[in-house]
């Protein structure tokens, strides 16, 4: 049986890019080595400070991340840990989706301190990438694609099954300040990408992050692009609601992999490993 070496991935590209520590990963599943699995290797990766003003601010920092061998019968049942909170994603969900990177999203105090608010992984149909690659970019080397703003706004824009998983990393995190959070960042982008207010349609999102959400931490918040551009939203394994809207879903992942992603490292780490797909 063929292995595969990743650090954090989706579908598992031939000899894929090493991810950044804490908050990348890459599209060929990185994997957390166990005291059972010796042959493990440190990856120290570090980030830039966001800005301090935002309610919901990303600073940087360095880490170690332990990453090996799987083979692909096993990946189902391996996990990666983001390594500054301890906090494991699986390496796939549903059916095909394949984690591509791993971040951690922090909050500046005046200035004055961070705090860990959650960590995240990023997921994606392996297939769906594939296609969107095999049939727009197949002339493309890999090492060209992430630095090409029509290939990852293809990837924004296509009907791909992606979901973005949270785990609370901060304990005194309520669901009225992921709400508020959305309501500035998500608010920010369907403006950015839509030219206009879209009160009605940032509406129906935050709404689905009711008040009576107990959110301790290591709790799960999944927001899952459904064929058809159905956003749905599910928090601890429970659906709370889905919301139709191509504008919305790009605006969720712009978050994450756009131009000015939370985690600048786990976006570098996704593309390149979603790029890497062209080469198997």
């Amino acid at each position: 049986m063929v292995s595969f070496r990743f650090p954090f991935s989706f579908s598992q590209p031939l000899n894929p890019k090493p991810p950044h520590a804490t908050s990348s990963s890459g599209f060929a599943v990185a994997v957390t080595v166990t005291a059972a699995a010796a042959a493990g290797v440190a990856i120290a990766a570090s980030r830039n400070p966001r800005n301090p003003i935002l309610d919901w601010v990303f600073s940087t920092h360095r880490s170690s991340l332990l990453w090996g061998s799987i083979t692909l019968a096993d990946s189902s049942s391996e996990s990666v840990v983001e390594p500054k909170t301890g906090l494991s994603f699986p390496a796939t969900i549903g059916d095909s989706r394949r984690l591509l990177g791993v971040g951690l999203r922090k909050k500046s105090l005046l200035g004055l301190k961070n705090i860990d608010i959650y960590a995240f992984g990023m997921y994606a149909d392996c297939d769906d990438v594939k296609k969107l690659v095999g049939e727009k970019y197949a002339n493309l080397p890999a090492s060209e694609l992430r630095e090409n703003k029509a290939f990852v706004d293809d990837l924004m824009e296509a009907d791909i099954k992606m979901t973005i998983r949270l785990q609370i990393v901060y304990s005194k995190l309520n669901i009225r300040s992921v709400r508020n959070a959305f309501q500035e960042s998500v608010g920010n982008r369907l403006k950015k990408f839509g030219g206009l207010e879209n009160d009605e349609l940032l509406q129906s999102f935050t709404s689905l992050f009711k008040d009576e959400f107990k959110i301790p931490r290591s709790s799960i918040i999944d927001l899952t692009q459904e064929p058809g551009y159905v956003l749905s939203v599910a928090i601890e394994g429970n659906h709370v609601g889905s919301v139709k809207s191509k504008l919305l879903c790009r605006s969720i992942l712009d978050l994450y992999i756009g131009e000015e992603p939370f985690d600048k490292n786990a976006r570098e780490d996704f593309l390149d490993n979603v790029a890497s797909l062209a080469d198997v």
